[in-house]
């Protein structure tokens, strides 16, 4: 419940704010075309692709973006070259922070990604230094208005699911990276197109943002680090009060 929290800030944050579409499918085209290049440019045959085209479609990537993508992928020549690099580290009020990245420049990405976490008064740590806080899962979201808690929690389990946590807003369905596929398929064959779906570090446990002006510090940073355009996603383990949150104005 402590990660599920966390999510929900998040969220409400995102939610509140304009997406930078362009910014956010550029992220979803270096995703696709590292997902194609890593096995057949068949999605059906390609489970990295598969998540990666429903985390497009999640935010309303149009088709043919994605397919031109896969297409320009899986063409002769070598086309850009993406390095898979995590960062890991603490930020304010030492929440642990992990920071992953596709980038055609590794010294450019870690100079940034090392400024942004010395700005917000945290550091840059080893790889390991926070990921054994999170378990690295499979994560489905589905809104709560529209479906009933127990048939989701039926189908999940079902379908080889871990754990589902629901509340007022979402119905939030976790299992382990190998079953991601086989239960993100069948729920979205029982209950139609998720909100989310892909692999995410939950964190374990949270640690609370007692005061604005250390919220205001982890937006601010959480803001830097998913503006960068060699950052992927952005996973940390702070989770804001509702009183607080209302007092940030979002």
């Amino acid at each position: 419940m402590a990660g599920h929290s966390q999510f929900k800030n998040i969220m409400h944050r995102k939610g509140a704010q304009d997406k930078k579409r362009a910014k956010i499918f550029a992220k979803h085209i270096r995703e696709l075309t590292v997902a194609a290049k890593s096995g057949l440019p068949d999605p059906s045959m390609n489970p990295r692709l598969r998540t990666a085209i429903a985390a497009a479609r999640s935010d309303n990537m149009p088709k043919d973006n994605i397919d031109r993508a896969i297409k320009r992928a899986s063409g002769e020549g070598d086309g850009e070259v993406y390095e898979e690099i995590r960062y890991e580290g603490y930020g304010p009020g030492g929440i642990a922070v992990i920071v992953e990245t596709l980038t055609d420049n590794k010294n450019r990405t870690a100079a940034e990604v090392r400024s942004a976490f010395s700005k917000s008064g945290g550091a840059l740590g080893e790889t390991g230094s926070v990921s054994f806080m999170f378990d690295h899962v499979g994560q489905v979201v589905f809104d709560a208005a529209e479906i009933d808690g127990d048939d989701i929690f039926e189908v999940a389990l079902e379908a080889g699911a871990d754990n589902v946590e629901s509340d007022d807003q979402i119905h939030e369905i976790t299992c382990a990276l190998e079953d991601f596929n086989d239960v993100r398929d069948a729920l979205e064959e029982k209950f139609g197109e998720p909100q989310e779906a892909g692999i995410i570090w939950k964190a374990q446990n949270t640690i609370p943002v007692e005061t604005e002006e250390k919220a205001n510090s982890v937006f601010k940073l959480v803001d830097v680090l998913e503006d960068n355009d060699d950052v992927q996603k952005v996973s940390a383990n702070f989770d804001i009060p509702a009183d607080i949150m209302e007092k940030l104005g979002d």
